[in-house]
């Protein structure tokens, strides 16, 4: 029975990986920074699905949160086959408007998390000839939105490019990327939500069934449903300076995750 490790596990899109990968079978290693929703996870999905979870607190904004998890990925006898790195967070306010100091503990967690966890999976994937990675970016990647905009661009570039270099390893990675998803990221980030189109929200276990089959396919970059596609196309099209405009007046109160 494979293994699956997800960081961010007890809400939103990591919730519904972890519901999903558990119906399909797979043990768990959950992180979050609270422990008795950890529990509280991992006792009901053992419960109706009969697999192992196993509870790892960590937070990825320390350096011992990290390190913890990475010491987790590196262990041999009970190997991960799957890390899905979704633990992230937005910070309400413009650039300048927001603490330097929070503006650093973003990074550390989408930045310096990703690329140490993703590390440490993939060098013993590497020798099993074998795993996945999902690092959960943002459709804010492919639009100018301030230090979360380039966070997640930075997660995009890293995994494409890392998935190139491990091409032949047998070894999967991908970035997903999705748009507006009804979870605790906007509520905990103090964004509201009010001016948000209901077409733009999107299903987390839906985007979650989408994104393990593209992984599946092979692909490298995921964007969960062909409205989400059909607006990245455009972004393409438009010029860079009127994207920056319509993100300020938008993605700045809220943006999309």
């Amino acid at each position: 029975m494979t293994t699956a490790l997800i960081t961010g596990s007890t809400a939103g899109i990591g919730a519904a990986f972890a519901r999903r990968l558990a119906a399909q079978g797979h043990n768990l290693v959950l992180v979050a920074r609270n422990t008795a929703r950890l529990s509280e996870q991992a006792t009901e999905l053992h419960d109706r699905h009969g697999i192992e979870a196993e509870v790892l607190t960590a937070d990825l904004s320390t350096e011992d949160g990290i390190a913890a998890v990475e010491e987790r990925l590196d262990d041999r006898t009970h190997p991960v086959d799957l890390l899905v790195n979704n633990a992230g967070f937005g910070n309400k306010g413009r650039y300048l408007e927001v603490s330097l100091a929070d503006e650093l503990t973003m990074l550390k967690v989408h930045v310096e998390a990703v690329l140490r966890l993703t590390t440490a999976a993939t060098r013993s994937m590497r020798t099993r000839g074998r795993g996945g990675v999902v690092n959960v970016a943002s459709v804010a990647a492919f639009l100018p939105r301030g230090t979360y905009g380039a966070s997640k661009a930075w997660v995009v570039q890293f995994t494409q490019g890392a998935a190139r270099d491990l091409a032949d390893s047998g070894v999967r990675l991908m970035a997903l990327c999705p748009g507006f998803v009804r979870t605790e990221f906007h509520e905990r980030a103090g964004m509201g939500t009010d001016n948000i189109p209901n077409w733009m929200w999107l299903d987390a276990d839906k985007l979650v069934a989408e994104a393990l089959s593209d992984l599946a396919r092979g692909r490298t970059l995921s964007i969960p449903d062909p409205r989400y596609k059909a607006l990245m196309g455009v972004t393409k099209l438009v010029p860079r300076g009127m994207l920056g405009g319509i993100s300020s007046r938008t993605g700045r109160k809220y943006g999309p995750r």
